[in-house]
């Protein structure tokens, strides 16, 4: 037996008996925990969906009409970020973990907060295409980051809720966008800049501001947490050591690879493709969905709020069911088929009122998967390095769909938007429906095959770095 593995056990076996010698107040502990993480991080999450899509709102207000864009020029800055966003996720999530949280985000932040600032003083294509470029980049590192970062705080069952809460503010984003744009919009003029340059710029300062608070207000894991005393820090890791199923958490280079190489994890990204290419065409698109029903440009802005009201209550609902419950499966394909029908009827017909229906339940279906994939995700991969790897692919293989959102709702499709609709309905169905019954009936069939039976320390200690493939794993269906 190794001495790192001994070491490991020991401190487990004593983390135990000091935790149950300190009698503390596990609930109210969550809480605290709860108040010091998910709050912060969902507000620079809002930040972050908001700097990305306000190009949206801005583009309603006039950006291409002033800098000349061809609706081939604007969908190529759309599809940019999401492509240099998806080469530098994984990356990010490796020197997240081989550094620290709370110095890696805020850096990350400052980055994208000074990009999007500048956004606002663009001239061409040119210089649109190339700040897109740097956001991407800047930008890829805090989903898949945060998502893991929660895996080190909570348990398995417990961390669902918490994404779910804080990607809710990717819904806040969609409705307080809308309504700060219009506020913003009545800038037009101020200094010699139009309207939509004032978005870029107050948005990009506000991320800066808050990307600088970032390096006192995070922290990196519960062993170095500077509000937690240290009974409660062992006790914090004694509950994590409940979920490591006896998995190595050492930064391993095989680990790197197991990750790349695990085909679970691909058909896992497939599914969470699926589900993010409709969230960014809604995102992106709301306004000039709302407007295409036949409404004013600052009519649409209003109108495309209620539906993100309506997404964030779903996707919270759907994160505490989902714990609850302790299955991710079922809710996925019951969001993926709400999602789906929310599209159907914005094909089905030209009524106003019936597509705009159709709106709310697109967005109260497609919004919850994302939280819902991402956990699903964490808690199949064993092993936490794998984890960071994994999670970080399953992430940036699904922004790719960004890249197709952004092409496949042309001026020229309007109103109907037969290609853009129909587009989300294939991939809801196709992707996320069927590879979610596809990995529920294999994990359901592996988790039958692996017996349960109690493990000696020495049998741990063989399986410690086979991850999910480990024996004595059992998958979340």
């Amino acid at each position: 037996m190794s001495k790192t593995y001994d070491k490991a056990t020991q401190d487990r076996l004593e983390n135990a008996r000091e935790a149950e010698a300190a009698n503390i107040d596990v609930k109210r502990l969550i809480r605290r925990v709860d108040y010091r993480l998910v709050p912060w991080l969902s507000f620079l999450y809002l930040l972050s969906f908001l700097d990305r899509t306000n190009i949206g709102n801005a583009n309603l207000f006039g950006l291409s009409t002033d800098l000349g864009l061809t609706a081939t020029q604007y969908s190529t800055c759309l599809a940019i970020f999401f492509a240099f966003y998806v080469i530098f996720e994984v990356p990010s999530n490796m020197v997240m973990k081989a550094w620290r949280p709370s110095m890696w985000l805020p850096i990350i932040m400052i980055g994208w907060g000074i990009v999007i600032t500048l956004t606002g003083i663009v001239q061409n294509f040119g210089g649109l295409f190339a700040a897109r470029v740097f956001l991407g980049i800047t930008e890829a590192g805090l989903f898949p980051g945060v998502s893991f970062f929660l895996t080190q705080w909570y348990r398995k069952y417990e961390v669902n809720l918490r994404i779910a809460v804080f990607f809710s503010a990717a819904t806040a984003a969609g409705a307080f966008g809308g309504l700060l744009a219009r506020l913003i919009n009545l800038m037009d003029g101020v200094a010699g800049y139009e309207g939509w340059r004032w978005i870029f710029i107050l948005e990009g300062i506000a991320t800066v501001v808050a990307a600088v608070a970032s390096f006192w207000l995070l922290y990196d894991y519960p062993g170095t947490a500077s509000f937690l005393n240290e009974d409660e820090k062992k006790f914090l890791n004694y509950r994590l050591s409940l979920d490591t199923n006896h998995l190595s958490t050492l930064f391993k280079k095989r680990f790197v690879y197991d990750g790349l190489l695990d085909w679970k994890i691909w058909v896992l990204s497939f599914i969470y493709i699926g589900a993010l290419m409709p969230v960014y065409c809604f995102s992106l698109f709301s306004p000039t969905l709302v407007a295409g029903l036949g409404y004013s440009a600052a009519t649409a802005q209003l109108l495309s709020v209620p539906p993100y009201v309506l997404a964030a209550i779903t996707t919270v609902l759907a994160g505490f069911l989902s714990d609850k419950s302790q299955k991710r499966g079922v809710y996925i394909l019951g969001a993926s088929l709400l999602g789906a029908v929310g599209f159907i009827m914005n094909i089905a017909t030209a009524n106003p009122a019936v597509g705009y229906v159709g709106l709310f339940l697109a967005a109260a279906g497609v919004y919850p998967l994302i939280p819902l994939v991402v956990s699903w995700s964490g808690n199949n991969i064993g092993g936490a390095t794998k984890r960071a790897v994994g999670m970080a692919i399953v992430i940036s293989v699904g922004n790719c769909g960004g890249i197709i959102s952004s092409f496949i709702y042309q001026r020229s499709y309007r109103p109907r938007y037969y290609i853009g609709h129909g587009v989300c309905i294939a991939f809801l169905m196709g992707l996320t429906f069927c590879g979610t019954l596809f990995m529920m009936a294999y994990y359901k069939r592996q988790n039958s095959k692996r017996e349960e039976r109690s493990y000696t320390e020495e049998e741990y200690l063989k399986y410690e770095d086979e991850g999910d493939n480990a024996p004595y794993f059992r998958y979340t269906l």
